[in-house]
Formats: structure tokens, sequence, C-alpha cells
């Protein structure tokens, strides 16, 4: 049975859960403990998983699976008994989030609706990525295999991840890849998902700018009118969801 020394160790993992919603959703503000405790899926969804994770590590059967099941018919969030939470996690709405059995979370990591810890073919031992302190992972996010994500590292929405990323980069595209690394962006749940770069835009920007080049060289060479200017892509710069 779970001991009083568990117990306590349940309840500040919890009051450090409900800190966090505090501390990073903008609609926590001025709003009580009592209700994100009551109100919040995530935070739900967290406090069940850590009594569950109790009862899987003292051996007992049968109930952690059936919290983990409760927890999801309620609040739509998965996460295995077995999985290893650290603490100040924050699931933000959390609908279609799924983390495995050997998934690793760190302290002070955010994750964002339908973001997916999961595991590749059917091998055992571990097969579920490790998430390192103050990551952020993006909505829709798919982080595959055993992989490790570094320390304060930023994964953009939707992306896929198969790859370890190194601590303090930018992830984004499918599959993904660092864009930014080590020290040029502050981290932290800034959730500015809009103002990420985009590689692939930017190739296209490159390879326009030397077709257009090429076509130039050809007209004059033969003679020919030169050749109709290629729109520029501009990427629209909106306000910062931040607040910025």
């Amino acid at each position: 049975m779970l001991g009083l020394g568990t117990l306590r160790r349940v309840a500040g993992e919890l009051r450090r859960d409900v800190a966090a919603a505090h501390d990073r959703d903008p609609a926590a503000r001025g709003v009580s403990s009592l209700e994100i405790l009551a109100a919040w899926p995530g935070v739900q969804a967290l406090l069940t998983h850590r009594v569950a994770h109790a009862l899987a590590d003292q051996g007992m059967p049968l109930a952690p699976r059936m919290l983990a099941l409760f927890s999801r018919s309620f609040t739509n969030i998965e996460i295995h008994p077995r999985a290893a939470i650290g603490d100040g996690l924050f699931i933000d709405h959390g609908t279609g989030v799924v983390i495995g059995e050997t998934a690793e979370v760190g302290d002070n990591v955010t994750m964002y609706q339908g973001v997916t810890l999961g595991g590749t073919g059917f091998a055992t031992g571990k097969r579920h990525p490790t998430v390192e302190d103050n990551v952020t992972i993006g909505s829709g996010a798919k982080l595959l295999g055993p992989i490790t994500i570094g320390h304060g590292s930023k994964i953009g929405a939707n992306s896929v991840v198969i790859h370890d990323v190194p601590p303090n980069s930018t992830v984004v595209g499918v599959p993904g890849h660092p864009v930014r690394v080590e020290g040029v962006r502050p981290e932290g749940p800034d959730a500015d998902w809009a103002h990420l770069p985009d590689p692939v835009a930017d190739a296209v920007k490159l390879l326009s700018a030397r077709v257009t080049e090429l076509e130039r060289r050809l007209a004059e060479a033969e003679g020919s009118p030169p050749p109709a200017d290629v729109v520029a892509l501009h990427h629209r710069r909106g306000p910062n969801p931040a607040g910025g």
C-alpha cells in the first residue's frame, strides 16, 4: 500500500503541477488552485498518473492500468503508468496527448494538444523518447523512438522528430530537423509558433532567385526580352501570440 512518504511526494508533485499551470497558462491568471485542479484536464491527468505511477512502483496489479484508462476516458490524455514524469509538466488543453510506457519527461516541460511520445516497431526495452528539462513541444508534434530531446529545446507544431535533438535547439518539419541551435533563441514556452523559421520556404526562395538569374542570362545571350519577375514570397508577420 502507499505509505505516507509516497503520499507526501505525490502531493508535492501535484502542487508543482498546479503552479506550472498558473505560470504558463494565460487563462489561469487570477484562477484559484482549486479551480485549476477541478477544471484543467492536463492537471487532472497528471494527478491520476502520479497515483498510478506510485501504485505501479509498488507492484500493484491492474489498478495502475485501470486508473490510466479512467484518466484517458475522462481527460482524453493517455499516460502509461510506467512513464517517468518530472516536476512541473504543463499539458495545455491536452486533447490527444499520448505518453508511452518508457517515455521520460524532465522538469518544467510544456506540451500542447495532440503531442505523442511514441515508440517505433515492436521492440522491447527503451522505445519511447526522453525529454529533458525546460522543453516546449508544440501542438500535434510526434516524437518517435528512443530519442533524446535536449534541455531547453523547442519542437515546432506538427513536427515529426525521429532523431536526437541537441540542447537549446528549435526543430521544425517532417521529419524534424534543427533550424536554430545553442543560444540563438532563449528557451521558454513562449508559444510563438507562427514566427518559427520555414526552411522549405527559404529553400524555394533561393531556388527561385537562381532560376530568375539563369533566365535573365539566357535572355541576354539570345537577345530575347527579359523574363517576367517571379513574385517574391513574403511572410505575413502578425502579432506575437505570446504577447511580446
